[in-house]
């Protein structure tokens, strides 16, 4: 399948129509043209002239076609004339001359609702009934009742509708677009010594590249020479800039601010995370929710059911209350224009695209409409423990001495330099906080499973848990302070010489900074539950619950088990599920919604709905509240389009409804839905 974009497409209801058309051509099965996205996929061999004849009915066109390109939608001009000789016709008929105003009216319907016209007719001829069938029949039916002046006014304002109504989605297209221009396109190689402008493309992975200030990195890589600061806002929303040096990875796509960098690529740019982000995002403009789907299906016979209605205004008011026929005709025509479901397919599509448009600026990427929807349904969230409520990082949190404490420090952090033990590496982290010289020791002993033994300034020492030690070395304080450590959830690590205790390290995986703030924002924007689900026994998990406020924990749980919980969880809410390593993926899929940490395993981001580029949660309470702006967004347009069309159907009883009321009421219902969808894009403090 090859894929185009097209531009021009005036409706929802249009775009399906000419899908079909495109469909019924040789080689048509199968195609697919998306009005949320402007996409055409067609099979390679179809007769792609056909394609653009068809396009070109509605006054649409492939925009990569350099001819179509240059084109331009000629319906604003045709409007604008049609109004200048609407004004011109009623000058006339001012003056008595009724022939020549009745041509200028003809002529000012033929340019504004032509199309609608040709479309219509040909609908007719199939059988086929939509908003142009809609109109096509009133149009007719307003020049057989001698309506020239109000059939004029219908024409014109259908067309402002129609108009309006494309350039409404074609805003929140571009809107989404701005995101899809991030890309870098070339890269600066370095090769043999030499430099090479090469497409990113071809970019493989162990090239070294030169990133210079301002310019854009190609794609995932890591810092092998130079010192900058980077802006990553293109992939994590974050917008204060970040240094980076020697070591550090670097998200493709991110702005090199002042330094030169030289960057040795980690990832194709096909498999980098902008380009993942950009792909993702082209697919959620595809998908459609259960509500859109609702609306479509609704669509299909609301459509003949007003004209049902439309007939049935026409004939039983002269049949059996002996009404005027003229008048019957008019107020039917009029439940024809009132019927036009414009309004009420827009209800849903422009304000999907927005949110997901404003989420991705903050860095929140959502895998398509329905799971946006979900989000601003969530009232239980589940938590995975470590690496997503806290950094997944050990750290100390109580040094205890019963010598000096920096002789300890100095002692713990000698010995532990030579390993890469976690709990090895956050005491000699401890020690660089304090300014702490050491050196590694003079020799060494390893014991598996409870520590490790070495000489230190010529002296013998011991470093490591419980096990490591005689018991007899445990003195009635060291054990009281040892089980305050445990009672906290601490893993606790022993120092000792040949003869006492010197000292013991309570260690911890170390809380995120927003994970507190995080979770009340939860509670405040009205999230029910918030629980937390862990691997580690009750003693931690019941530690960090309390430090960071959530209303729910359960730990010494396996992968399995904590499906089991969201399960549970699920019977009584909606619930999303959030997480970050591989034993998280499961979860994430059978929760209703799962949400990943950006710089979680590839596993757990590709089960999710919901990626959290900034790889914390602070972005996570705002994204559920524009998931839930545009739920009520959604639900308003649609109880506007529909309470608007019962208003003006509501007229037909007293006769009061006109072919003005009926095209004002359904111009007015959708503009309305397209300028209150669009509002969502609008930046402002959401919580």
């Amino acid at each position: 399948m090859k894929e185009y974009r097209v531009k021009g497409l005036t409706c929802a209801n249009c775009a399906r129509a000419l899908e079909e058309q495109i469909q019924s051509l040789p080689y048509g099965e199968g195609a697919t043209l998306n009005y949320n996205s402007g996409k055409l996929r067609v099979h390679e061999r179809i007769d792609l002239e056909k394609v653009r004849t068809i396009l070109a009915t509605d006054g649409a066109y492939i925009a990569d076609d350099e001819q179509a390109s240059k084109k331009r939608n000629p319906l604003l001009y045709f409007v604008g004339a049609s109004i200048f000789l609407f004004l011109t016709a009623l000058v006339l008929e001012r003056l008595g001359i009724d022939g020549a105003s009745i041509v200028i009216y003809m002529t000012a319907i033929a340019l504004s609702g032509y199309k609608t016209f040709v479309k219509g007719l040909k609908n007719i001829i199939r059988f086929r009934f939509n908003m142009d069938t809609l109109m096509t029949i009133a149009l007719i039916g307003a020049f057989g009742i001698g309506e020239w002046k109000e059939a004029t006014v219908v024409a014109i304002l259908f067309g402002i509708n129609e108009y309006l109504e494309g350039l409404g989605m074609e805003r929140a297209r571009r809107s989404l677009d701005m995101l899809l221009k991030q890309a870098p396109k070339e890269a600066l190689l370095i090769s043999n010594g030499q430099m090479h402008v090469v497409p990113i493309q071809l970019l493989q992975v162990g090239d070294v590249v030169l990133v210079r200030p301002g310019e854009k990195i190609p794609s995932d890589g890591v810092v092998i020479e130079g010192k900058s600061s980077v802006n990553e806002a293109a992939i994590t929303g974050e917008a204060m800039p970040i240094e980076k040096e020697k070591g550090m990875s670097v998200y493709g796509g991110s702005v090199n601010n002042e330094g030169m960098l030289h960057v040795q690529i980690t990832k194709q740019y096909k498999d980098s995370s902008l380009s993942k982000i950009l792909h993702l995002v082209q697919e959620a403009q595809e998908t459609k929710t259960p509500l859109e789907l609702f609306i479509h299906r609704f669509a299909k016979y609301y459509t003949p059911f007003i004209m049902i209605v439309s007939l049935f205004v026409m004939l039983v008011p002269p049949l059996w209350f002996e009404a005027s026929w003229h008048d019957a005709l008019y107020q039917g025509l009029a439940v024809l224009i009132v019927g036009c479901p414009c309004a009420l397919i827009l209800s849903s599509p422009i304000a999907l695209l927005a949110g997901m448009t404003r989420n991705a600026r903050k860095g929140v990427l959502v895998k398509g409409g329905v799971h946006l929807e979900t989000l601003g349904r969530v009232r239980t969230i589940a938590f995975d423990k470590t690496g997503t409520i806290t950094k997944g990082k050990p750290h100390v949190t109580d040094v205890i001495a019963y010598i000096d404490e920096n002789k300890l420090l100095y002692i713990a952090a000698s010995l532990e330099s030579v390993s890469s033990h976690p709990l090895a590496q956050a005491i000699v982290q401890k020690a660089k906080q304090h300014h702490i010289t050491y050196k590694q020791p003079e020799q060494m002993a390893t014991r598996t499973g409870s520590g490790m033994e070495g000489k230190v300034d010529g002296k013998w020492y011991r470093i490591g848990n419980e096990r490591m030690f005689d018991h007899q070395l445990f003195t009635e304080q060291i054990q009281k302070d040892a089980e305050k450590l445990k009672c906290e959830g601490r893993t606790i690590v022993f120092v000792a010489d040949e003869q006492r205790i010197l000292g013991l390290f309570g260690i911890a995986d170390e809380i995120r900074e927003e994970s507190r703030k995080v979770i009340q924002q939860l509670h405040r924007i009205g999230i029910r539950r918030t629980v937390m689900l862990t691997g580690d026994h009750e003693k931690t998990a019941e530690q960090v619950a309390k430090q960071v406020g959530v209303t729910h924990t359960f730990a010494q749980l396996l992968p399995e088990q904590k499906v089991e919980k969201i399960k549970e969880l699920m019977k009584n809410d909606t619930v999303a599920m959030v997480g970050d390593g591989m034993n998280d993926a499961p979860a994430l899929a059978h929760a209703h919604l799962g949400i990943a940490m950006g710089k979680g395993t590839d596993s757990a981001i590709e089960t999710a709905d919901i990626v959290l580029m900034q790889d914390h949660l602070g972005k996570l309470p705002e994204a559920i509240v524009i998931a839930r702006r545009v739920n009520r967004t959604i639900r308003l347009n649609i109880a506007i389009a529909l309470s608007l069309k019962a208003t003006a159907l509501l007229l037909t009883i007293p006769g009061w409804l006109t072919l003005w009321i009926a095209i004002l009421s359904d111009m007015g219902a959708t503009i309305f839905v397209s300028i209150l969808s669009l509002f969502i894009l609008w930046e402002k403090r959401t919580i």
